[in-house]
């Protein structure tokens, strides 16, 4: 299955090579969970008038069957490392393939729960 992503860019330029990272790190969320919906990416360039750094915000939104929905929000200020944008994409889609396995894991019934606290009368 060919996971949609839409990906949309508010306050920066868009960029093939922005948009082929973010394709390559959807297509890698399909080997957690195989029933996701849709994937929305949107990258934000929020605050031009910083006099130093300027900040970086990436949130993913997926929808998965059976009624989750998943955000995963991160954000980076550029102060002075290598490109802090491929940086906040990464850690993004990081935070969504652990909840996305997360989901997976209570699907499945793998994630223990406790035992009701009361005592058995």
């Amino acid at each position: 299955m060919q996971l949609p992503v839409k990906i949309s860019y508010r306050g920066l330029e868009k960029s093939d090579q922005i948009d082929n990272l973010v394709l390559d790190k959807a297509a890698r969320l399909e080997k957690f969970c195989d029933h996701i919906n849709r994937c929305d990416v949107a990258i934000e360039q929020p605050n031009h008038t910083h006099h130093k750094g300027n900040q970086y915000r990436v949130r993913i939104d997926v929808t998965v069957s059976r009624g989750h929905e998943l955000v995963a929000d991160e954000q980076q200020k550029d102060n002075g490392t290598h490109d802090p944008l491929n940086k906040v994409i990464h850690d993004a889609f990081k935070t969504m393939e652990r909840q996305l396995r997360h989901l997976v894991d209570v699907q499945r019934r793998e994630v223990k729960t406790h035992a009701d606290s009361r005592s058995p009368k």
